[in-house]
């Protein structure tokens, strides 16, 4: 195991400090709102249909959250261990939530490929933070990964609801299985992450950030438990997502070039923007939380292929650092956060290669740093 990095000796505090303090309970899917609704006003009722109940069910469960806040589970007694507490269940198609427990950790694989494919995904998450990072699970003290399956009636979603992570099963024409895209998995369980540490609300541009951060470990799980270097990686999230009726389209977003994900006459257009130049101003989707993320996601893109070599360590690390580090405020702006990349890459690195990196990849994508 790496030795921890600087703010790694705030993983034991996490789960202490969010158990002392209450923390936003943020619903977090990995199908954007805006998307949703272009789906929602198609002709075709074999598309509208499932998005609106998708639509429905997201903004019911968003209020939810707005009102109450989540206490972060104590850290359990005891060391935390070096390995995953994993258990999945399923809704049997019903959105009742945990559900019926269908395998727990270290029981042997079953019938369903979409039970197998959670408990994988949740491992090859639990695998990249643990070994890379230092960090023991979502909250850094060992918290019990916990997923549900086969969620409603062809529920277009995924999302992790501040416990726990829930998977819809699609509706086969447009969306597949949100268990196949392991960095759907691990993009959603690093929104817990993001909870235990420094908590970004969910608005503007520390919203995208929030939405960033967790596309970026989504993309570095992926990386990661595929053994890809920088250059061989797709910088795709929620490829293989897509169903048989998307003409154009190959996830639904991309790191490497934002805005060009999909460009579908059902989908619509992706409106990513991958520098500050065509910034979105808008008060739908949480102030674009879901759209502007492509400017941070663009500047992780360019510092990893930059260093080169296996994007989880150097770049990687910078972020991870940036996150944990205990000086990230949870209103944080672009600026702010871009600032303290260049930090941590100071402290990892010195003022040699790394640092340069990040400040030319801010530059490149119009964001200010000191």
């Amino acid at each position: 195991m790496t030795s921890p990095l600087p703010g790694a000796t705030l993983h034991a505090m996490d789960a202490k400090n969010s158990s002392a303090n209450a923390a936003e309970k943020v619903f977090c899917t990995i199908v954007p709102p805006h998307l949703l609704d272009k789906l929602a006003q198609a002709d075709d009722a074999r598309f509208s249909g499932p998005a609106r109940r998708t639509l429905e069910h997201d903004s019911l469960q968003r209020t939810r959250r707005r009102i109450t806040t989540v206490r972060a589970a104590a850290a359990p007694a005891g060391t935390p261990g070096d390995t995953p507490r994993r258990t999945i269940f399923d809704a049997e198609r019903r959105e009742v939530l945990p559900g019926k427990k269908v395998r727990a950790e270290g029981a042997d694989p079953g019938q369903d490929a979409t039970v197998n494919r959670a408990y994988a995904g949740l491992g090859a998450t639990f695998d990249l933070f643990m070994k890379v990072y230092g960090r023991r699970s979502i909250d850094g003290a060992g918290l019990p990964l916990n997923a549900t399956v086969h969620y409603g009636e062809n529920y277009g979603n995924a999302f992790w609801d501040g416990e726990q992570m829930v998977f819809g099963d699609g509706d086969n024409d447009l969306f597949l299985d949100f268990t196949i895209p392991v960095d759907v998995i691990g993009h959603e369980l690093t929104h817990g992450v993001v909870q235990y540490t420094a908590n970004l609300e969910y608005y503007g541009q520390s919203g995208a950030l929030n939405e960033s951060v967790a596309d970026v470990f989504g993309s570095l799980i992926k990386q990661y438990a595929l053994g890809q270097s920088a250059d061989q990686a797709d910088w795709l999230i929620g490829a293989g997502l897509l169903g048989p009726n998307v003409d154009s389209g190959q996830a639904l977003r991309s790191m490497k070039a934002p805005g060009t994900a999909y460009h579908d006459d059902v989908l619509g257009e992706d409106p990513q923007p991958a520098t500050m130049d065509d910034y979105v101003k808008t008060s739908r989707d949480n102030g674009g939380v879901h759209i502007n993320s492509g400017i941070p996601n663009h500047a992780f893109y360019l510092l990893a292929t930059e260093l080169g070599g296996n994007a989880w360590e150097r770049a990687g690390k910078i972020w991870y650092a940036t996150l944990t580090g205990g000086e990230l405020a949870s209103d944080a702006d672009f600026a702010g956060f871009a600032g303290l990349t260049v930090a941590a890459a100071r402290g990892l690195y010195g003022d040699g290669a790394e640092t340069e990196a990040v400040l030319k990849a801010w530059q490149r994508v119009g964001v200010p740093t000191p």
